[in-house]
C-alpha cells in the first residue's frame, strides 16, 4: 500500500467515486435486464405506483393507467431496455476498472482506467470542436436526422413505438410542432396513412396542439385544432429545433458550467489515475531495491 498522503487521497477518491458509478451502472444493467425479461411485472408495478400516488384532481386512475400502458408496448420497452443495458454494461466496466484498480492498486487496471477516460475525454473536445467549426453542417445533419425519425416512425393511434411517444413528449412539454413546423407531418408517411385511415381530416397530432390539463394526457384545449390548427390554437409555426436552439442559448452560462464541471472531474480522475499508477511503481520499485 503506497504510503504518500497525495497517492492515498487519489486512491480513495478513486474508489469512492467509481463505487458510487458501480452501484448506479449495477442498478441501470438490472432495470434494463428486467425491462428486456419481463414486461409484464414491469407494467403491472409501475402502474400500481403510479395510480397510488395519482393526484386525482390533475387526472384520474383511469388516464394514468391508459398512458402507461401507452408507453409499456412491447415495442418501446424493448428499446428502452436494450439502451440501458448497453448504457449500464458501459459504465459499470469503466467504473470496475477504476474501483478493483484503486483497491487493488493494480497499475495495469489503473493504465486501461486512464486511457479508456482520455479516449472518452478526446472524443468529446472532438465533438464540440467539429460542432463549432462545421455548426452549419452540424445543424444540417441534426436537422436531418430529426426530419428522417419523425417522417418515417412517427404515427398516431394505437401502437406507437418509442420515437412517437419521444416526440410527443417533446412537442407537449416544449410547446412545439414537428422538426420546422406543423409542415413536417405532411411528410411523415405513417403518419398520413393513418390519418387517412382515420377519416378525420387530421392534420396535426394532439401534442402540437395547446393542450390543457397534464401534457401526458395530450388533451387539446381546442378539440378542432387538429382538424384545423391556427397560431391561436396549436404551435404549428413553432419548429423544435428553432425552440431547444433558444432554450440553449437562453441557458448557456448553465449548458457551459456543466460542461466544465463534467471535464474537470474526468481531467481530475485521469490524472489521480496516473498519480497513483506513478506512486505505486515507485512504491514496488523502492521495496525491490531495498
Amino acid at each position: 500500500m503506497v504510503a504518500d498522503c497525495g497517492a492515498n487521497c487519489a486512491r480513495w477518491f478513486l474508489c469512492l467515486a467509481n463505487f458510487v458509478f458501480i452501484a448506479v451502472s449495477t442498478g441501470v444493467l438490472i432495470a434494463g435486464t428486467w425491462l428486456a425479461a419481463d414486461k409484464a411485472s414491469f407494467i403491472n408495478l409501475t402502474i400500481n405506483v403510479t395510480s397510488s400516488e395519482i393526484n386525482p384532481a390533475n387526472s384520474s386512475n383511469g388516464d394514468a393507467e391508459k398512458i402507461l400502458k401507452e408507453f409499456v408496448e412491447p415495442a418501446v420497452i424493448e428499446q428502452a431496455a436494450y439502451i440501458l443495458i448497453a448504457l449500464g454494461a458501459f459504465l459499470f466496466i469503466i467504473s470496475f476498472l477504476g474501483y478493483c484498480g484503486a483497491i487493488k492498486e493494480s497499475r495495469v487496471l489503473l493504465t486501461a482506467y486512464g486511457i479508456f477516460l482520455i479516449i472518452i475525454f478526446a472524443l468529446q473536445i472532438a465533438l464540440i470542436l467539429l460542432s463549432t467549426i462545421y455548426k452549419s453542417q452540424a445543424e444540417h445533419h441534426s436537422k436531418g436526422f430529426l426530419k428522417t425519425s419523425l417522417s418515417k416512425y412517427y404515427t398516431t393511434g394505437t401502437n406507437k413505438d418509442a420515437v412517437t411517444h419521444s416526440w410527443d413528449l417533446v412537442m407537449a412539454h416544449m410547446s412545439c410542432c414537428g422538426v420546422d413546423g406543423a409542415e413536417d407531418f405532411r411528410t411523415a408517411k405513417l403518419f398520413v396513412q393513418k390519418s387517412s385511415a382515420e377519416g378525420l381530416g387530421r392534420q396535426v397530432p394532439e401534442s402540437c396542439c395547446i393542450l390543457t390539463g397534464d401534457p401526458l394526457l395530450l388533451q387539446p384545449a381546442f378539440p378542432s385544432c387538429i382538424i384545423s390548427p391556427t397560431t391561436s390554437n396549436s404551435h404549428l409555426s413553432t419548429g423544435c429545433y428553432n425552440k431547444f436552439s433558444t432554450m440553449v442559448s437562453d441557458n448557456l452560462d448553465m449548458v457551459i458550467g456543466v460542461v466544465v464541471v463534467v471535464a474537470a472531474i474526468q481531467l481530475l480522475a485521469i490524472i489521480f489515475a496516473f498519480c497513483l499508477c506513478r506512486a505505486v511503481g515507485q512504491e514496488r520499485d523502492y521495496h525491490y531495491k531495498y
